[in-house]
């Protein structure tokens, strides 16, 4: 048990430097501006420390990292030392983690049936007693998105009731006997959607959805239902435990900025691009490079401008540097007559005039940014000059050329 002091302690850290630790149950996680980390506590200690690194270096205080009874189970001692250094790490980062029990996505049916119970209690006390004295522990998730599975989304209409009983009660028995073994620190279950709040609302000290809806009005429903929620059960705190997916139509800065709004903690989904959802989740490559700055201008609070009264279209050409831009490039793709004939420009020069007009159209985006025209330019610089494809080379450039004199109106 942590004493009063430890308490006292960990009020004054928060109040100082604005990490998310807690002691106990809170009335209000608005403070929390997390993070989604699934593999944390697999990797090495050097990619863990850089990784983070990118968290911190963007103000986030928390993680939410997934655990695993099947990892557990190969190797107990090992499973247990990797998650108390991650958290440990996370915590002299001044980050919290959010550690998740059991996953509803790749839900296990044996799991649920009570001939499971001593193995899933076995497992569940082991990291309860490991972690629960951390000073970097947030709150327990118990289950992330209990009826996003297959088991209950593909069961015949006949046999759902059933299964949604069973995984609701299994939810609230885990909820009960986490209590029983940490009686202090918060806990919550990570629901899809905030229709299904009521189904342990009475249990849980903190409510916790999740938000991937395709519009405003359908996010801003979203939350409005979590509060009502909150409101029959005296006032609950709330968190948004995943947001933001590309795929989704649930750009990060439209979810960060209602969330915000509500003044609502959050944890966007997820820190790295890399793995199964790579091409629609992500703050940052492993090398610290990102693919949106609006991703991360928004996890600071910075919302782009979508309001036509107010937004300033960019003058690339103010000062004439485009109609410069234009000409050098002009004379690049002309190549170097002479009185003897006709002598090719070397590609560095022709690359050198499309980045210039490249400058341009980025710094003004006036080109798709997933895929900017300087990452072509680099390709091809990294290129020995006579491997390069001229051809293509300069069909890029005098497409680009085109792009900027239509973008900027230029005859």
């Amino acid at each position: 048990m942590k004493t009063n002091l430890a308490v006292l302690a960990g009020m004054v850290f928060l109040v100082m430097v604005g990490s998310a630790m807690a002691e106990k149950p809170l009335g209000d996680y608005g403070f929390v501006r997390g993070v989604c980390y699934p593999r944390a506590w697999r990797n090495d200690q050097a990619t863990l420390e850089r990784e983070l690194g990118y968290a911190q270096k963007v103000q986030l205080n928390s993680t939410r990292v997934w655990l695993s009874y099947r990892e557990h189970q190969k190797n107990p001692e090992g499973f247990i030392k990797a998650l108390q250094n991650y958290v440990r790490t996370a915590h002299r980062l001044g980050i919290s983690t959010m550690p998740v029990l059991w996953n509803g996505n790749g839900l296990n049916p044996d799991t649920l049936k009570e001939t499971f119970r001593p193995e899933g209690e076995a497992y569940t006390k082991a990291v309860v007693e490991a972690l629960k004295n951390e000073e970097g522990l947030l709150m327990w998730d118990i289950m992330n998105e209990p009826f996003m599975n297959d088991y209950y989304n593909r069961a015949p209409a006949e046999e759902k009731p059933k299964r949604e009983a069973e995984i609701r009660d299994f939810v609230r028995y885990y909820i009960k006997f986490v209590k029983k073994l940490d009686p202090v620190n918060a806990v919550t279950v990570g629901y899809a959607f905030s229709r299904e709040l009521e189904s342990s609302a009475d249990l849980v000290d903190v409510l916790s959805f999740h938000d991937y809806l395709g519009t405003r009005q359908r996010v801003e429903n979203s939350y409005r239902l979590a509060e009502e929620v909150s409101g029959k059960y005296g006032n609950k705190p709330m968190i948004n435990t995943e947001m933001a997916c590309i795929a989704r139509a649930n750009p990060y800065d439209m979810a960060l900025e209602i969330c915000t709004r509500h003044k609502m903690g959050w944890y966007v989904f997820e820190l790295m691009i890399e793995g199964y959802w790579n091409e629609v989740h992500g703050l940052f490559y492993p090398d610290g490079t990102i693919r949106d700055p609006s991703i991360i201008a928004a996890l600071l609070g910075f919302y782009r401008n979508r309001d036509l009264k107010t937004s300033i279209k960019p003058n690339p050409n103010r000062e004439g540097g485009v109609t410069r831009a234009l000409q050098e490039l002009e004379a690049a793709l002309e190549g170097e007559p002479s009185v003897f004939g006709y002598t090719k420009t070397s590609t560095d020069k022709i690359l050198e005039a499309a980045e210039y007009c490249a400058n341009f159209l980025e710094a003004a985006e006036m080109v798709p940014m997933y895929e900017p025209p300087t990452t072509k330019i680099r390709f091809w610089r990294e290129q020995p000059e006579k491997e390069r494809d001229r051809d293509a080379i300069r069909a890029f450039a005098y497409e680009l050329g085109l792009t900027l004199k239509k973008q900027c109106r230029i005859f």
